[in-house]
């Protein structure tokens, strides 16, 4: 009956495993063992993913669900699982498949049927939904949409060196059908049973200032959820969506941990 030992980070999109180096390091020195799974074919380094992007334009997100249900299910006990942006939708989906001790999201993408979408998520994704096109592409930011969608908050130097250090593209089959999910019938590929009462509790953390992700959107994604399982949510004031990165998340890191370690399922 002892509490997990073990963290698995899940990164979002537009970035790579990179995204939580100071989360690892900070929480091996709290004597944790943290993997940081990346997307298949991610494994290379972010130069390699932005010299060809192939991999970006092969990925789906069962592939995605499938590996990151493989990393999980070989330790020896369900661990935390951490996601940021659209990791905390996959988060979400692992937790809904009976997988991890607890869960926090991050600045969460949604699941299906959360229908908000704010004006800055709009302005935020518009390099992808420019072009029907883009569809079938891998599609990056240019440095002003980066710092608008997911760094506003930071100075211009520390968003430059982030989008050098960080950005990759997105796989624009993926975030189109990330908004086609609520359209379509029949359940899509970010389906989860808002009413199962055996998954692991679930935090949300949102961002005040996250511009792709508002906190109207995490809001509504946690009022889905009707089941008995333990569904909180927080909300950081002046955090943009880079959330990992920002100024004072050493705090955050800490409060999440220890919030999973309280509700962790043992």
């Amino acid at each position: 009956m002892s509490a997990p030992d073990t963290i698995v980070l899940v990164h979002g999109f537009w970035v790579t495993p990179r995204s939580w180096e100071n989360w690892v390091t900070h929480y091996e020195r709290r004597g944790l063992r943290v993997l940081a799974p990346a997307y298949p074919g991610f494994e290379v380094e972010v130069e390699a993913l932005n010299a060809d992007p192939a991999p970006v334009t092969a990925l789906t997100v069962p592939r995605i669900i499938e590996h990151l249900t493989a990393v999980v299910e070989a330790l020896p006990a369900p661990p935390i699982i951490i996601g940021h942006s659209a990791g905390g939708a996959f988060t979400q989906i692992l937790l809904d498949h009976g997988l991890g001790a607890a869960g926090v999201a991050l600045n969460s993408a949604p699941t299906e049927g959360v229908r908000v979408a704010p004006l800055a998520q709009l302005k935020s994704t518009f390099p992808v939904f420019r072009s029907l096109a883009n569809r079938h592409k891998a599609v990056g930011l240019s440095f002003e949409e980066w710092r608008y969608a997911f760094t506003n908050t930071f100075s211009e130097e520390e968003s430059r060196s982030l989008y050098d250090r960080y950005h990759v593209p997105a796989a624009g089959s993926i975030v189109w059908g990330g908004v086609l999910a609520n359209f379509q019938p029949g359940h899509q590929d970010t389906w989860v049973d808002y009413h199962n009462d055996a998954r692991a509790p679930l935090l949300f953390v949102s961002g005040s200032e996250d511009h792709i992700m508002p906190p109207a959107i995490q809001r509504s994604n946690a009022k889905h959820y009707t089941s008995d399982a333990v569904t909180e949510i927080e909300e950081y004031e002046g955090f943009a969506h880079l959330l990992p990165a920002q100024k004072g998340w050493e705090e955050i890191a800490d409060h999440v941990l220890d919030w999973a370690l309280e509700h962790a399922r043992r």
